[in-house]
């Protein structure tokens, strides 16, 4: 009889399950479900169980509790209509996506900006006007540089010493800008003495005199040398002197400074005569 009470009592949702649906029996104690090939049991919490099925007709849910034997009856129903042919419906072609128009407008977007970029450059490369070359011409700027010296108050004599140093060694290969004071002084003064020799004359005498002959006359003296020396020597003692300079006169040396040019070509070869 109270077997039949708790079968009565039994309640189980949703009221009409279907195939794979959880189905949720709530029994009036705590009741353990039996197994079974009919069902399978999901969860298990006091007098509320949760089952699922798989078979399309009514199943016995049975189990016991501290009462006794439990048994619950679930009709099951199937998801298939009636007289169902069991044919799968037919697929449906899958929707082709649209293409994306956002990496192809900024890819044209890029194209674009570079060909204008490649076009101005393109025009302003013929626009272009090119630049006159200036060939400033070494005996200009050292006479513009060595006047430019009378206005100044700072290393005169450096800054004369080093005009004269600079246009000497553009006109002339063999005063270069590696050389020393003494060497460029003893060049010039080789030189000078070489114009001013008489033709046949040597280091040693005129061939044609005797040893014990007197010796030529006197060869003039090197003033190129004089003062150029004084130039460049000035401007030694200014820039590594600590006394500086000595006392000179700087409108006479610019003076002579302005004369160099009119000798500073390289010499030219001069032949010797024979002698009679």
């Amino acid at each position: 009889m109270a077997g039949l009470l708790l079968v009565l009592i039994t309640t189980f949702q949703p009221a009409r399950p279907t195939v794979g649906d959880p189905i949720t029996i709530r029994f009036a104690v705590a009741t353990t479900v039996d197994p079974s090939p009919d069902y399978e049991v999901v969860l298990g919490n006091g007098n509320s169980v949760v089952i699922r099925t798989f078979v399309p007709h009514s199943i016995t849910v049975t189990g016991h509790s501290a009462e006794g034997p439990v048994s619950v009856v679930i009709p099951i129903h199937s998801v298939l209509k009636p007289d169902d042919k069991l044919e799968p419906a037919p697929l449906k072609p899958p929707k082709p996506e649209p293409w994306p128009r956002l990496p192809f407008v900024a890819i044209g977007i890029a194209a674009l900006a570079v060909v204008a970029v490649w076009t101005a450059v393109v025009m302003l490369a013929k626009r272009r006007v090119t630049e006159p070359y200036i060939v400033v011409v070494p005996v200009e700027a050292f006479r513009a540089r060595v006047q430019a010296l009378r206005r100044s108050d700072r290393m005169r004599w450096a800054q004369l010493a080093d005009a004269v140093r600079g246009y000497l060694a553009a006109v002339r290969a063999d005063l270069g800008a590696e050389l020393t004071t003494s060497e460029v002084l003893a060049r010039i003064e080789a030189e000078e003495r070489e114009r001013w020799r008489p033709a046949g004359w040597t280091a040693g005498g005129s061939p044609a005199m005797s040893e014990t002959a007197a010796g030529p006359a006197a060869v003039q003296p090197p003033s190129r040398r004089r003062y150029v020396a004084a130039i460049l020597r000035q401007g030694d003692l200014e820039k590594f002197s600590p006394w500086g300079a000595a006392d000179a006169n700087f409108d006479d040396a610019i003076n002579h400074a302005l004369e160099i040019p009119a000798w500073a070509e390289p010499p030219a070869p001069v032949a010797e005569e024979a002698a009679a």
